[in-house]
């Protein structure tokens, strides 16, 4: 209980550390999790994404398969040991080292699977293709464009514009004018991806003390991840990319704010993870409250946060303009949502929409008018989030000692404000896949202070997938999409009756 007359407490005390896990566990965990992610890789040769395998697989014609059963059965039991080794050791692992080290050791079977769990590096492949072919990626669909590897792409991205940012396209056509072929851009891919969590791995301690959290935590949330070993190393997933980008950029920050020159680079890098992958600027305005040095006030919001700003806006104009592609990019993200799925709650709430109908004799089509307010949602909570971060750090100009206080709350309050607001555009965009809920974990494993309601989540998605790509969602369209919306119900009950709930004075 705070004293009489001392100022509330603030919204960024770090998360306590917790006890070490007994070696017992520790060594299990190690040994369950490489046995799971052996039996992954085992299931990639026998049914993973190749460039062959049937693009309109079920799990019954997976099952039905001459390996269907080794297939699934390696694939379930894999993803189960790894989820259960990382579930074991969510509170933190013995020591930061022991986490890198475990991490690394999962991922060396996945380094030499072919492609698990979705077929995006083929999509990747082909519009670097157009580029280095002088085709313009954002203007046309691969298979327009002529790409020779259309086959391998899934059909439902084959006629659409790419959706990535410049710098991406030009990574993709230079993975595939070095790789020779398709497999050589494949393998192209997944060094860029690997790079990408090396560059995670390399910024996570730096930013999880910088936020007061235990590193050991930290390192074993993102890293030993199933999601980032399936989906960002096997999977090459230009995801890792950006993420790379986007924690570098914030630990410059933290590391250096107010002062021109970092924020400048800080805000390049930023602007260089933007042009990978759009969702990259969620992130943008609670990087400029890190951008701060000092006190907290209109003034100093406005000065740091223009060199930040000058920078992004630095790194996509003139990739932009060296591509030759201008803007087009942007235009390419209206078609990321082709694909519906239960899995993304607007979505789901739109098909639950349309069943009512339905059985009332109407055709409502919901699912675009539910996905508007998802979107809708989503900005008014940005926008509430960044609030509160702003307004939690300026009540600490007035705390006695404040210099002290405000440079530890500053990278707290805005790596936690910025996980929040990509877990929020992770649940309310309209479609979701299951190496989106990285984004948030990247930073909210450097920054919560409660683990168990995200990393609850990346264990689940682990399970949407079958290794050649096939999406569990698509076949369980009518009881996942019910389930779904009965969940987005118990939490708006739940987030009713807490903004009902009377708040002491002095918190406790």
């Amino acid at each position: 209980m705070t004293t009489p007359g001392a100022p509330p407490a603030p919204p960024d005390t770090p998360p306590p550390d917790t006890p070490p896990p007994s070696p017992r566990v520790a060594r299990w965990a190690r040994y369950a999790g490489l046995a799971g992610a052996v039996l992954l890789a085992v299931a990639g040769w026998l049914g993973g994404a190749l460039p062959s395998a049937p693009l309109d697989a079920t799990p019954a014609s997976v099952w039905r398969s001459d390996a269907g059963p080794l297939t699934l059965g390696a694939w379930l039991v894999g993803t189960g040991l790894l989820v259960g080794a990382w579930w074991a050791l969510r509170g933190g692992a013995p020591s930061t080292r022991w986490a890198y080290l475990t991490a690394g050791l999962w991922a060396l079977p996945l380094l030499v699977t072919p492609p698990l769990g979705s077929r995006d590096v083929y999509s990747y492949a082909c519009q670097g293709w157009a580029y280095a072919h002088g085709v313009d990626p954002y203007a046309t669909g691969v298979a327009e464009a002529g790409c020779p590897w259309v086959d391998a792409v899934a059909p439902i991205w084959r006629d659409t514009p790419a959706p990535y940012g410049p710098v991406f396209v030009l990574l993709a056509a230079l993975a595939v004018t070095l790789g020779g072929g398709l497999v050589g851009a494949v393998v192209a891919f997944r060094l860029l991806a690997v790079a990408g969590v090396l560059l995670v791995a390399l910024c996570l301690p730096g930013l999880a003390r910088a936020a007061g959290v235990p590193t050991r935590r930290a390192a074993w949330l993102v890293l030993a991840c199933p999601l980032v070993g399936v989906h960002l190393v096997a999977g090459a997933h230009n995801d890792a990319v950006m993420l790379g980008l986007l924690l570098l950029g914030l630990l410059v920050l933290v590391r250096r704010p107010g002062r021109p020159r970092p924020l400048l680079l800080a805000g390049a890098l930023l602007g260089l993870a933007v042009t990978v992958k759009a969702t990259a600027a969620v992130v943008l305005p609670f990087a400029a409250l890190a951008a701060v040095l000092g006190r907290y006030t209109l003034r100093a919001l406005l000065r740091d946060a223009g060199w930040l700003a000058g920078g992004t806006i630095g790194a996509v104009a003139v990739t932009s303009l060296l591509s030759g592609l201008g803007l087009g990019w942007v235009g390419g993200l209206t078609r990321s949502g082709d694909s519906e799925q239960w899995t993304s709650p607007p979505t789901a709430v739109g098909f639950v929409v349309d069943y009512a109908g339905g059985l009332a004799g109407r055709e409502p089509g919901a699912v675009p008018v539910t996905r508007a307010a998802g979107l809708l949602l989503l900005t008014v909570l940005v926008a509430a989030l960044w609030w509160r971060a702003w307004s939690g750090l300026r009540r600490l100009n007035d705390v006695r000692q404040r210099v002290a206080r405000l440079d530890a709350a500053r990278p707290r309050v805005a790596l936690l404000g910025a996980g929040l607001a990509l877990a929020a555009t992770v649940a309310l965009s309209p479609v979701f896949h299951p190496w989106y809920a990285t984004w948030p974990l990247a930073l909210l494993g450097v920054a919560a202070r409660r683990t168990t309601w995200f990393v609850a989540p990346c264990a689940a998605a682990a399970f949407l997938t079958l290794p050649d790509g096939a999406n569990l969602a698509r076949f369980t369209k009518a009881p996942g999409a019910l389930a779904m919306t009965a969940l987005v119900a118990g939490l708006a009950v739940w987030a009713l009756l807490r903004l009902r709930r009377p708040r002491s004075a002095h918190p406790t």
